[in-house]
């Protein structure tokens, strides 16, 4: 069945991820309150779309950490009424996940079949959103992905942005003891299209390709805007967060969607930063 994008309702548009979403009827949290099943309904019905791209979320970890009942709210009651309206359309439903819904402790990567075992909120909230989807719907697209990166200085608050942030300092720390596989938002948005044209249900982990530390994002970022800067590897103690993080964020598809994380990141660092640095 061919995919008609105009016909894509997208919610959280505003965010990092949204900022790559170019077709759509596209909402944020001023025009639709996901937490709000009512309003969910009213939107839905109203539209009419024959796919729902449910991209609101709360990706801050440790804000999650300190506030469980905020994250359940939005990534997990806030997924369930997206479903529902899913369900009563007849339209498929994209959920964006996380390597987060992992434990951690693996050696290799994780596939789509391991086992999710989430050890904070942010990855519980993620998980309990993932079950609610399976749950109610039979046509969904379950995306995981890990460490985003993207939006450039304006929407770019996660880690990629934190380093080019200190670009002025002499030194820069960054953790070496966890690793993880990034995600160029761009990316995944274009996999998730490549998915849906193909008619295509199920999980699938959308992560760039590779793995690496902070400490390895850092020396790229640092190699490519400022290489005079000097990266200094420390342990994950040396920063107080209020989540924890696991040792493992790493993840390999079944799907060959992706690129090397090191080819998105030097995109993304050309096309959108070094415009705006002097």
């Amino acid at each position: 069945m061919e995919t008609d994008f105009s016909k894509v309702l997208v919610t959280g548009s505003s965010g990092m991820v949204g900022s790559y979403v170019d077709f759509g009827i596209k909402t944020d949290h001023r025009s639709l309150d996901v937490t709000d099943l009512s309003e969910v309904l009213r939107v839905s019905e109203f539209y009419k779309p024959k796919v729902i791209f449910h991209l609101a979320a709360e990706t801050d970890v440790d804000r999650c950490e300190r506030d469980p009942e905020h994250a359940y709210l939005v990534n997990s009651i806030g997924t369930y009424n997206m479903a529902v309206a899913a369900r009563n359309l007849g339209a498929k439903l994209v959920y964006i996940s996380t390597a987060g819904v992992f434990d951690g402790t693996k050696k290799e990567p994780y596939t789509e079949e391991d086992e999710p075992n989430p050890q904070n909120y942010y990855g519980r909230s993620k998980y309990l959103g993932e079950l609610i989807v399976k749950s109610v719907l039979k046509d969904y697209i379950i995306a995981r992905a890990g460490w985003m990166f993207g939006g450039g200085p304006e929407k770019d608050q996660k880690f990629v942005a934190k380093i080019i942030n200190q670009l002025d300092k002499p030194e820069i720390r960054a953790v070496n003891d966890k690793i993880g596989s990034p995600t160029y938002a761009k990316d995944l948005i274009s996999g998730i299209k490549k998915l849906l044209v193909a008619g295509r249900t199920g999980i699938f982990h959308l992560s760039s390709k590779g793995v690496c530390s902070r400490y390895d994002v850092a020396l790229s970022i640092v190699k490519s805007l400022r290489p005079s800067v000097k990266v200094l590897p420390v342990d994950s103690s040396y920063f107080k967060l209020d989540a924890a993080r696991v040792c493992s964020e790493a993840m390999i598809s079944k799907e060959d969607l992706s690129r090397p994380w090191q080819e998105a990141l030097e995109e993304y660092l050309d096309t959108e930063w070094k415009p705006f640095l002097k």
